[in-house]
């Protein structure tokens, strides 16, 4: 099972030849880093004509207790060691059905979208950590392959892995990933009006019901009735995991 996973998480977008014109792309490095210290997510870069790494933040939650240096110098083995053996399934499948939807895309329009899901992150001590993981092409080859790509690594706020989906940006469409049939479904963000996205804001500012209340001129009843309003057009159980869904989803 292993020796597959390794196949398709390797070879599903191999790129093959770098062209000179590729090469003069300008150079990034310092944006990234410079947004990885503004950031408490983790950041790195995959470089799918070297299968590696091309750089790793030092934002602790994505190294698992290693230096990023170390990482670095894992690679794809990284994967590998610190993903259980369902997770690296997932990401198998993730990797194959992300890779087929991205190749049926117009080139001009392949840097718009982005895929996130969820996963669990085994540290050194064998405790494992569900993460969000999302991907954004940097690079394009003259193919029109993805070269390089951005990952952004944060605390999950849902129960299990999976979660997948892909999103346009600039657009309310998003499509699923049905991991039984492997279909993407087609759907669009869930919208939220002016009030309950104001009191989602309030509540990121630490506002607790009755102070909310009184901000808004309104009774704790009627904040009570409006969450429970954002928890279900956003499908989520706590305020927690619904002001994780707003911000990933940019909706405040």
């Amino acid at each position: 099972m292993k020796n597959n996973i390794t196949s398709t998480l390797l070879t599903k977008n191999k790129v093959e030849k770098i062209s000179a014109e590729d090469l003069q792309q300008q150079d990034y490095m310092e944006a990234i880093k410079a947004f990885a210290r503004l950031t408490y997510e983790s950041v790195y870069v995959i470089d799918y004509e070297k299968m590696a790494f091309e750089y790793v933040s030092e934002n602790p939650l994505f190294l698992g207790g290693y230096s990023p240096e170390e990482v670095l110098d894992l690679g794809y083995e990284f994967y590998f060691k610190n993903v259980p053996e369902k997770d690296l399934v997932l990401l198998s499948l993730i990797n194959e059905a992300g890779f087929d939807f991205f190749a049926k895309l117009p080139g001009g329009e392949k840097k718009h979208y982005s895929i996130t899901y969820d996963f669990h992150l085994k540290n050194q001590e064998g405790k494992s950590t569900l993460i969000n993981h999302k991907l954004t092409p940097l690079f394009l080859t003259g193919e029109g392959k993805l070269w390089k790509a951005m990952c952004i690594v944060s605390i999950s706020h849902h129960q299990q892995a999976g979660n997948i989906c892909i999103y346009k940006q600039g657009s309310d469409e998003l499509w699923a990933l049905n991991i039984e049939s492997k279909i993407w479904q087609k759907s669009e963000k869930p919208k939220l009006s002016k009030r309950e996205i104001e009191i989602l804001q309030l509540h990121a500012q630490g506002l607790t019901i009755n102070q909310i209340a009184k901000k808004i001129f309104v009774a704790p009843d009627t904040v009570k009735y409006y969450r429970r309003r954002i928890f279900e057009r956003l499908e989520v159980t706590n305020m927690v995991e619904a002001l994780s869904r707003a911000v990933n989803s940019k909706m405040i």
